[in-house]
């Protein structure tokens, strides 16, 4: 610019531009600051968020979960989350879906984290008003939910290797416990003469729940074979005869499926199934609610697939 501007003009055209950059830069470090204490504050919520939900007595796997899809969601969103949107959570939802190419109940799934979470800082007053609650149930397609026939069940029991394996299978399809549950359970919870058990819960909630004659003698034939001191109900077959994990349980199950030629065998599989079959032999909806430890019928009523027989067979009693 020396060629066009006078050496006054050339110092006044310096000093504004430096006036003009340090309030550039100026406005770059406060925004900087700003950012990161928005960032900051996420991280403080979220460890709140998740510290709330533990006292609840969600499981640590939900925690994992929850912690995991909102700290992605942060990240992504970039802002303080007292200042997010509904129409920003609905981008997000769907940007999720087609990139990752997922299904309406994934997504739905996320929806209902951030409901819980923007509901609890609604709740906590950290916002005036959730951006999530106007955000509805994603519709998707119910599917019939498959479970084990008769046949499936004995050949699982046939192919067990040791009475430990059968003490695993008969509990999980007589009680309808989750495997959590099941791993839980100690020899001193185990009431043999009324054949029951208190197992502990979601929410950390003790119900009774009951098993069959034939789980009883194969837990007394278990029993009597161990030699270790354990407290456990279920532990290893090998020193140090450690109590076994859900992990463990599920591997065992997923194995034996594919043993036997059986798709999709997990141990949630066999909840569903005690759930149909109770009702299916004439137990109320609102009885295997309690043994299932469910908080709403309508959740119990997901469990339950009604045999297609029983159906045919009703129409036939009840319409001629």
């Amino acid at each position: 610019m020396v060629t066009y501007l006078s050496p006054y003009q050339l110092k006044k055209l310096k000093a504004t531009l430096q006036e003009q950059l340090e309030d550039v830069e100026n406005n770059l470090i406060l925004n900087k600051d700003k950012l990161n204490e928005e960032r900051s504050s996420n991280t403080n919520y979220l460890t709140m968020f998740i510290s709330a939900k533990e006292i609840e007595g969600c499981s640590s796997k939900t925690l994992k979960y929850y912690k995991e899809i909102l700290q992605k969601f942060i990240t992504d969103i970039d802002k303080s989350v007292k200042e997010i949107t509904t129409d920003e959570i609905r981008q997000y939802l769907s940007n999720y879906k087609q990139e990752h190419e997922c299904s309406l109940t994934t997504i739905d799934n996320l929806r209902r984290v951030f409901s819980s979470f923007f509901g609890w800082l609604e709740d906590e007053d950290y916002i005036a008003k959730s951006p999530a609650r106007r955000i509805h149930k994603v519709e998707t397609l119910k599917a019939v939910k498959e479970i084990f026939t008769d046949e499936n069940i004995e050949k699982m029991r046939e192919n067990c290797k040791n009475v430990r394996d059968l003490v695993i299978i008969e509990m999980l399809i007589s009680t309808g416990v989750r495997v959590s549950e099941l791993t839980n359970l100690n020899k001193s919870d185990i009431n043999f003469q009324e054949r029951s058990c208190i197992v502990l819960g979601k929410g950390n909630k003790q119900r009774e729940v009951y098993f069959d004659a034939r789980t009883k003698l194969h837990l007394i034939e278990y029993l009597n074979s161990r030699s270790d001191d354990n407290e456990a109900l279920l532990v290893s077959r090998n020193k140090p005869y450690q109590r076994l994990t859900s992990a463990t349980i599920e591997l065992f199950i997923r194995n034996l499926g594919r043993k036997i030629n059986i798709k999709k065998v997990y141990p949630h599989l066999f909840r569903s199934t005690f759930a149909t079959m109770a009702v299916d032999k004439g137990m109320p909806i609102e009885q295997v609610q309690k043994i299932l430890g469910h908080v709403k019928i309508e959740t119990t009523m997901q469990y339950t697939q009604i045999s297609q027989e029983n159906v045919k067979y009703a129409h036939r009693k009840f319409m001629g």
